[in-house]
């Protein structure tokens, strides 16, 4: 996805709340700061590619800090209110077994994105808001019958926590005859999974685990290892997470595959992109 103008100011809201979990060192931060806005005004433009720039501009934070993980608090805190809402979303799911429930639930863990809403959002509320709501965009006809024509499936993991959710549709995918591939984040960026948070609730018990190879703020094809770009560009059939991903499927040719996108449109720039009202849940084909 390409920035829109409102992705400035987004930018650097997630580099102020990035430094304040790190660092107290004012001299630091202003250090920082100016180093972050030179990038921008370098690379903000017109054409620039949104998770690019965002994964860059992390990356500088955590070199200039020395945090490799400036999110580990918000990440435990996102499984914490994951694993207290999960009695609640089984015997949801229990109600109504469906597919399509199954994808509200996991986009419902979409919400667990301190990223994207900031650290000052009351989750539990925003999730419990979310249960009922219909999808805006509603492809799981599409969505069933990419199952039925595919054995395989790469699952573009998201947030931490939000994999607890991710889980339950992932056994939901193994019942209805899928082999199902987990792609996390080689190192920690933002509050995005990776691999030891997969195998801390035991998603390799249930499902292949790999990583990117990196730490991008969603997919970026060009910085993934060789090992994953083979097996993202052999992947037919492939299910999405989250805002970063969508920026960055949507910069990558997927002529051939069957890609689908779940999230909750939680910023303007995405809705406006997609087509949708801000908060709106959506289970996107490609």
């Amino acid at each position: 996805m390409k920035v829109y103008y409102e992705c400035g100011a987004c930018f650097l809201r997630q580099a102020r709340e990035a430094m304040n979990l790190v660092t107290d060192d004012n001299d630091l931060k202003i250090d920082l700061m100016k180093d972050i806005l030179n990038f921008l005004a370098k690379n903000y433009k017109k054409g620039a590619s949104s998770n690019k720039i965002g994964s860059a501009m992390h990356r500088i934070i955590k070199d200039k800090t020395n945090c490799e993980d400036p999110y580990t608090n918000e990440k435990i805190m996102g499984n914490k209110i994951a694993m207290e809402f999960l009695p609640k979303i089984k015997s949801l799911l229990k109600e109504d077994d469906s597919l399509e429930n199954y994808i509200k639930i996991a986009i419902v863990g979409n919400i667990l994105d301190f990223g994207a809403l900031g650290l000052n959002f009351d989750p539990q509320e925003f999730i419990m808001s979310n249960l009922d709501k219909d999808l805006s965009v509603n492809n799981i006809d599409l969505l069933k019958e990419a199952i039925n024509n595919n054995a395989k499936v790469l699952y573009l993991a998201d947030n931490t926590g939000e994999i607890v959710f991710d889980k339950l549709l992932i056994e939901k995918l193994n019942e209805m005859g899928l082999e199902v591939t987990v792609a996390l984040k080689e190192k920690p960026i933002l509050n995005d999974a990776c691999l030891e948070d997969a195998v801390a609730i035991d998603l390799d018990k249930i499902a292949n685990l790999t990583t990117l190879g990196t730490d991008s703020v969603g997919i970026i094809h060009e910085e993934a290892s060789d090992d994953f770009k083979k097996l993202f560009d052999s992947s037919d059939f492939i299910i999405a997470k989250g805002l970063g991903n969508y920026e960055g499927l949507t910069e990558i040719d997927l002529e051939g595959k069957d890609a689908f996108s779940l999230l909750c449109a939680k910023c303007s720039a995405i809705a406006k992109d997609i087509g949708v009202e801000e908060k709106d849940n959506v289970l996107l084909k490609l």
